[in-house]
């Protein structure tokens, strides 16, 4: 569910950033001088900020993205759309196919650039796939993806006041 919420996150982020770069800011209204000085940064900062209305044709949404069908060079369905890889900047680095496994179980992550895929547009109101020049055997032989994991605090002891270290509150006492 974090994953979700937090690849939505991701993915408006990035789409926001591509429309802004897009898009020319308006000309700013002038202000009175005693109020330009008091409120420099606030409009600096909101005259920037520009919505977007609407999806365009050619943009996904990443709820829309996530389980679409990924077929091989020869037509048949080799994975789905697990999840999207992306940077700090809002640039998709990579799309996350699950290939293998039985509804979803026993999958194995492979994560590929997304200008490896080439979108096939869907017939009789089917949804659009993204192709791949790969097979299943290639894509089940690729490395697995691993997601980051943060590093693990190496201890939950807090230094003392007297060079001893402190328990924390849950931990059981040493008697």
């Amino acid at each position: 569910m974090n994953r979700t919420i937090l690849t939505l996150a991701a993915a408006s982020t990035m789409l926001t950033s591509v429309a802004l770069a897009q898009t020319s800011p308006p000309a700013a209204s002038p202000s009175p001088p005693a109020m330009a000085q008091d409120n420099a940064a606030t409009s600096a900062a909101t005259a920037t900020v520009m919505p977007i209305p609407a999806q365009q044709p050619d943009e996904w949404l990443a709820s829309k993205l996530r389980g679409t069908e990924v077929i091989g060079a020869d037509g048949t369905k080799i994975g789905s759309v697990d999840d999207l890889l992306i940077d700090r900047t809002g640039t998709v680095k990579g799309v996350v196919v699950g290939v293998g496994g039985f509804l979803g179980i026993g999958a194995k992550d492979v994560a590929l650039g997304f200008k490896q895929f080439q979108v096939v547009p869907g017939t009789d109101g089917k949804a659009d796939q993204l192709k791949l020049a790969m097979t299943k055997d290639e894509l089940s032989n690729a490395p697995e993806f691993q997601p980051y994991q943060p590093p693990r605090p190496a201890s939950s002891a807090v230094p003392g006041g007297n060079g001893m270290t402190r328990r924390s509150p849950m931990a059981p006492s040493q008697q």
